[in-house]
């Protein structure tokens, strides 16, 4: 018997980060898949896992700080393949790194990165991605230990080991990403990295040469602490998943350590920023 799903069509503003919250607490909700668009998310659920109050605990809904609406529909089995095959182009990063999905043709350039990003984030398309892609690409990576923290699918710490980086910890507290993260190391013929699933705790007695952390504004500096104690001397913090705006803020909270901004790097107001310890 084909299962039934339960879908529905988000349209959220502002954009980013709305959509990107919005998807974290859907799937702790229950939701099992997402496709982004221009206007927001449509988002997944078994109907024999979906109930009338579904949408309850859902905490950005009732935020004023943005607008959502929504419709739902019942639908038929869903071929996912195509929906993955519909909405996720091939990208490429300072025609040097080339982001794709197995189905796409491979354009030879340096470094090729094939990720089936299912559920979780980070598929490149996002700018934050794309930016740190190219701080990496500025970075002398070889024998460097890595920290990938909030991987989503792990594109992130697989570019860092095609860069050299070894050894390097993926951690990302999603179980969708865990998973997603692990099947994508093994697609990638990565030997390198070790995929855990949790947050900042795990971190405790641990150093880094190099930690990369996408998430967003509130758990990094919720989180800032942490990172910086677990970062060699000399060695280097990118940060992003927050607005231009939002600089002097993560700013206050990493340079009140050891640490100095080096680099702004910038796409459509999102940025990236690199900064080292003395």
């Amino acid at each position: 018997m084909d299962t039934v799903y339960i879908g529905y069509t988000f349209k959220v503003h502002p954009l980013q980060p709305g959509t990107e919250i919005l998807i974290a607490e859907l799937g702790f909700a229950g939701f099992e898949s997402f496709v982004e668009n221009e206007n927001g998310v449509i988002a997944y659920i078994q109907k024999n896992e979906w109930n009338a109050g579904i949408l309850d605990g859902i905490h950005i809904l009732s935020s004023e700080e943005f607008t959502i609406s929504f419709e739902k529909e019942e639908i038929e089995q869903t071929n996912w393949n195509i929906e993955w095959e519909k909405n996720f182009n091939q990208i490429e990063v300072d025609g040097i790194v080339s982001i794709r999905a197995p189905f796409h043709d491979n354009p030879n350039l340096k470094y090729d990165i094939v990720i089936e990003p299912k559920m979780s984030f980070g598929t490149g398309h996002h700018e934050t991605t794309h930016l740190m892609i190219q701080h990496l690409l500025d970075i002398d990576m070889a024998g460097k230990k890595v920290l990938d923290m909030g991987c989503g699918t792990g594109i992130l710490a697989i570019f860092a080991e095609m860069r050299g980086a070894s050894p390097i910890d993926a951690i990302d507290i999603d179980q969708w990403c865990y998973e997603n993260s692990i099947e994508n190391v093994e697609r990638n013929k990565c030997t390198h990295i070790s995929v855990f699933a949790g947050e900042a705790s795990l971190l405790a007695g641990k150093k880094y040469d190099l930690i990369i952390a996408n998430i967003n504004r509130n758990i990094l500096l919720n989180d800032m602490k942490v990172y910086i104690d677990c970062i060699n001397d000399g060695g280097t913090l990118l940060l992003s998943g927050f607005y231009k705006e939002d600089i002097p803020v993560i700013d206050a909270a990493v340079t009140k350590f050891p640490m100095t901004q080096i680099a702004v790097k910038e796409r459509n107001n999102w940025v990236a920023v690199k900064y080292k310890k003395a």
